[in-house]
């Protein structure tokens, strides 16, 4: 008892009470218009109210490829701590909010369905479903505050009788007092604007009051409460959804009214507006955002109700006139159901009214990561342990499904998936890249979803047999799904896809590879010795003199055979070596001539060399291949113990994952020397 008054106690202290008051602040209509004239923001339309959304939350600027890139964090998702974050596709997001900004602006796309087109799981629902959760979340902040009305009625419950599609409340100013009333309330910096006509609901109180009232329009408007509103998709304010469903359920009254029969019996008529519900979803929807899910299913009376919504904001309700309507119409498709629309030539009035945004899949591999890193990572899954690049390696096998074959022979498929992920392969520039994205045109619109990815992950994590799940339990995951995936339809696409999961598998190995040649050479004062022997010999070679043994103290020629030992770990060819030597030795007196001392850090190539060589060295002592046929003494155990720690500390692993990695590596190894 005493804790449960202690957890509501608990609520009551952190409830914020001045928010709710600020949420459901009500008053005159006069009252409104001082609201309006300390912020005329209050009344912009549905296209401006989102575009400003999205600027609230910020952007940040970034250069692709020589490609100046705008990122609108609303995409982040900072509403949900990054829940709906989309990743890899700014450029396609970019559009989308450069045609929210024409359209607020009133340069014509406010008279367009957009749609987003795009393969199955490419973001298209994330989309305006961050849309939505953004307008609901600026609706309750000082900046997106905006208001309706609603009218004195007894006849009503509780007295009052709200605007069905809440309405803007200038609507009541009558239309020869709009210009001057809009003129006087616009500030320097935005113009308010009256249009429209009230709902048939209001239009009939108006009318009524005004009888009441013997035409003084001052005192009708004493019959009006303005109040404001949150827009929320779950109370059906603001944000309405339509999906489609079968033929015979379908019904455009949901998408405008229908009668209300137990009102008939109050109000005597059918025509009477305060008998018809105004629900349908562009009533809902006003004010904010419909979203239309699988837009092109929709049965052809439908898509006439749209084509009227998007050009005239009007939409037809049963036995009324045209409604006015202010809302953003934003629909999805996938491929298929386009290609329909482009061959219906009975279609080719919504075509015009369409402004389509591609939404690829993701083509980078790095963004294609971060979409699994959030759901798949060792902080959120319990009991499991992810290894380092399991789901690198997936991400890499879905982009790889994605990009075209490039036209150039010299340039592999996994080179340009390494070029796109920001990669330097010599003989490409930022400008090949560019061509390369030019000329694949389609990319990003096939291949494996991001979904069917996912699946198989979780299926290799609900694998009890296996407490750590490394990247080949994954891609075998991948491969095994594929023989019932059923947008891998033929046998050719089957196949390649399974080639590719091939290319993975070996761009692994290099990475282990790497991964664990770096842990075994990574004693950084046996570097550091290997450099200063290096060092010591070329400069005696460019300089033609001796060098002094360290261990008998006489004066020997340079040890050509450790210098090249290290410089063909670069691939410096034998004709190239004394300008490779040269090269270093010339960076070495410019420090020098800085009164800064040579480390070998700072040179890539060089450091590479030096792991190389160190790690040739010692592989050997530490007998990796004792590894495979698991007879190891306990000097070389010691070693691979110090090697397995750097792989826990440096790269992520854990114990079970190092040594399986450890022993994979070996396996290599011990193929190579059998080979």
């Amino acid at each position: 008892m005493g804790n449960g008054q202690t957890l509501i106690e608990m609520i009551q202290n952190s409830q914020d009470l001045n928010e709710f008051k600020h949420l459901h602040w009500t008053g005159t209509f006069a009252e409104y218009l001082d609201r309006v004239r300390k912020d005329p923001r209050a009344t912009r339309n549905a296209f401006q109210r989102l575009y400003d959304m999205i600027l609230s939350h910020g952007t940040e600027e970034y250069v692709e490829f020589k490609k100046r890139i705008v990122r609108y964090k609303l995409f982040d998702d900072p509403i949900d701590g990054g829940k709906d974050a989309i990743f890899g596709i700014d450029v396609q997001l970019m559009k989308l909010v450069q045609v929210l900004k024409a359209a607020a602006m009133g340069y014509g796309p406010e008279k367009r369905v957009i749609l987003l087109h795009g393969p199955v799981g490419s973001a298209k629902s994330t989309i305006v479903r961050l849309l939505k959760k953004g307008l609901e979340h600026y609706s309750r902040t000082p900046d997106g505050a905006l208001y309706t009305f609603s009218w004195k009625d007894p006849e009503a419950e509780g007295g009052w009788l709200d605007d069905p599609v809440h309405d803007e409340p200038l609507k009541l100013v009558p239309s020869e007092f709009r210009s001057q009333v809009a003129a006087d309330l616009s500030s320097t910096t935005f113009d308010v604007a009256i249009r429209g006509e009230l709902s048939p609901v209001s239009r009939y109180m108006y009318m009524r009051k005004m009888e009441e009232h013997g035409g003084d329009w001052s005192k009708l408007i004493g019959d009006v409460r303005v109040r404001r509103i949150v827009l929320s998709e779950k109370d059906r304010v603001g944000i309405g959804t339509f999906q489609p469903k079968d033929e015979k359920n379908q019904d455009s009254t949901e998408l405008t009214g229908d009668v209300n029969y137990r009102k008939i019996a109050i109000y005597g008529s059918d025509s009477d507006p305060r008998a018809f519900n105004f629900d349908g979803e562009f009533h809902v929807a006003n004010r904010g955002l419909i979203e239309f899910v699988e837009v092109l299913k929709l049965d052809v009376a439908f898509l006439y109700d749209l084509l009227t919504a998007s050009q005239e904001h009007k939409i037809k309700p049963k036995k009324f006139a045209q409604c006015d309507i202010d809302e953003v119409i934003i629909g999805h498709t996938n491929e298929p159901e386009y290609r329909k629309l482009q061959n219906n030539e009975f279609m080719e009035a919504l075509r015009d009214r369409t402004i389509r945004i591609d939404v690829p899949y993701c083509t980078r591999l790095s963004n294609e990561t971060r979409i699994y890193d959030k759901d798949f990572n060792n902080e959120r899954i319990v009991g499991k342990f992810i290894a380092p690049h399991a789901v690198e390696m997936a991400a890499m096998w879905g982009v790889l499904t994605r990009l075209e074959d490039p036209k150039k022979a010299s340039l592999s498929l996994m080179q340009k998936l390494k070029l796109y992920n920001g990669r330097a392969i010599p003989g490409f520039t930022e400008d090949n890249v560019k061509e390369l994205r030019k000329e694949a045109r389609r990319e990003g619109m096939d291949g494996i979803s991001p979904r069917y990815i996912q699946d198989k992950l979780s299926n290799a994590l609900v694998n009890d047999a296996h407490s750590t799940i490394n990247p080949f339990m994954v891609l075998n995951e991948l491969e095994k799904g594929m023989k019932h995936h059923s947008l891998v339809a033929d046998e050719e696409t089957r196949k390649k896809y399974r080639e590719l999961l091939g290319e993975v598998k070996k761009e692994y190995e290099n990475i282990v590879k790497t991964e664990v040649q770096k842990a075994i050479s990574a004693d950084e004062d046996a570097i550091g010795r290997l450099c200063g022997n290096y060092v010591d010999n070329i400069k005696a070679y460019t300089q033609r003199e001796k060098v002094k043994n360290r261990f008998t103290g006489e004066y020997e020629d340079p040890d050509e055979r450790l210098m090249r030992s290290i410089e063909e770990k670069i691939e410096i060819a034998d004709a190239r070596k004394d300008d490779f030597r040269r090269e270093i030795m010339n960076y070495i007196g410019a420090l020098s001539l800085d009164g800064r001392s040579f480390d070998y850090r700072s040179n890539e190539r060089l450091h590479r060399a030096l792991e190389s060589k160190l790690f040739e060295d010692q592989k050997d002592s530490i007998k990796l291949s004792s590894l495979v046929s698991n007879v190891v003494d306990e000097a070389t155990q010691q070693k691979i113990d110090v090697v397995k720690a750097r792989l826990i500390r440096d790269y992520g692993y854990n114990d079970e994952s190092a040594t399986d990695i450890l022993q994979y590596v070996a396996s290599i190894f011990a193929r190579g020397e059998s080979a």
